[in-house]
């Protein structure tokens, strides 16, 4: 039934605990498919070690590229796309194959939740802190509290963990590699599906994966994901999250298209900044 790609760079004991917990909590078929970025830190002979399905680079080319090469290995009716640093809880699986048995097409999105460590002013997670590295994860607590972090469901499905049919995924192409290597290459992605007709993005209140916050991005030169959104779709990335998806809003069913108010003015707004900010 899935397919879950984790694309990863050098982040080994991540890894294993990542491919650990989706072993060991995962009831519905599946397959695991890396995409390797360099590998030096033994990530790539682990992989071959335990069998586990791969695509692989020398050097790393970021998450579009990689994600994009591990899902061309992909088999299972649906696609997920995970990052390296998530520990996935039990029953996350069977939370997602309820969600798609109810949805009678194959235009969506949906999202897990997240709990996070620390307080970003996301408000589609979860902040708990049971340990900020995976020397010091409670995972015993974790799973204890799992009952009193679940939250309603909301809109605006992008983030990993991400869940929609491998046919929407080829349609749309995947990620876009100009947005490499992956700032707002997941807002692109959920914005060429908004253009293909999906108005069905969202995130499961119950299906909870704990994120550690080990961001790679420290380590690598960013794109300005914002300019060639704002250039490509010709609005600003704020007003397609805040209007068009509303993330973070309790979930009521499909999106409807904004006001058309909200519209005119934003391409006002977009006419000025390409003109005079960039």
């Amino acid at each position: 039934m899935l397919s879950i790609i984790i694309p990863t760079w050098n982040n080994l004991p991540y890894l294993k605990l990542c491919v650990q917990s989706i072993q060991q909590h995962t009831k519905v078929p599946y397959e695991i498919i890396l995409h390797i970025n360099d590998g030096s830190d033994g990530t790539l002979t682990w992989a071959k070690e335990t069998k586990i399905l791969h695509s692989y680079t020398p050097e790393n080319r970021g998450i579009c590229v990689g994600v994009n090469m591990a899902a061309s290995l992909a088999t299972m009716r649906y696609i997920v796309y995970m990052n390296d640093d998530m520990y996935c809880c039990p029953g996350w699986d069977e939370v997602i194959a309820e969600e798609i048995r109810s949805i009678p097409h194959d235009l969506f999105m949906l999202s897990g939740t997240l709990v996070e460590p620390t307080a970003s002013g996301n408000a589609c997670v979860r902040v708990a802190d049971f340990g900020r590295d995976v020397n010091s994860f409670r995972e015993a607590d974790l799973l204890s509290a799992l009952p009193s972090l679940q939250k309603p469901d909301w809109n605006g499905a992008s983030w990993p963990p991400c869940i929609m049919p491998h046919s929407l995924w080829d349609l749309v192409g995947g990620f876009s590699i100009e947005f490499s290597p992956g700032m707002a290459s997941d807002d692109d992605l959920s914005r060429k599906l908004w253009a293909c007709g999906c108005r069905y993005f969202k995130g499961l209140g119950k299906c909870l994966v704990y994120h550690f916050q080990a961001k790679s991005t420290g380590r690598i030169k960013k794109n300005d994901g914002r300019k060639m959104f704002l250039y490509k779709w010709g609005m600003n990335m704020s007003v397609f999250n805040k209007h068009y998806l509303r993330r973070g809003t309790p979930f009521e069913g499909p999106l409807q298209e904004p006001d058309a108010g909200i519209i005119r003015t934003d391409k006002l707004k977009t006419w000025l900044k390409m003109k005079f900010r960039y």
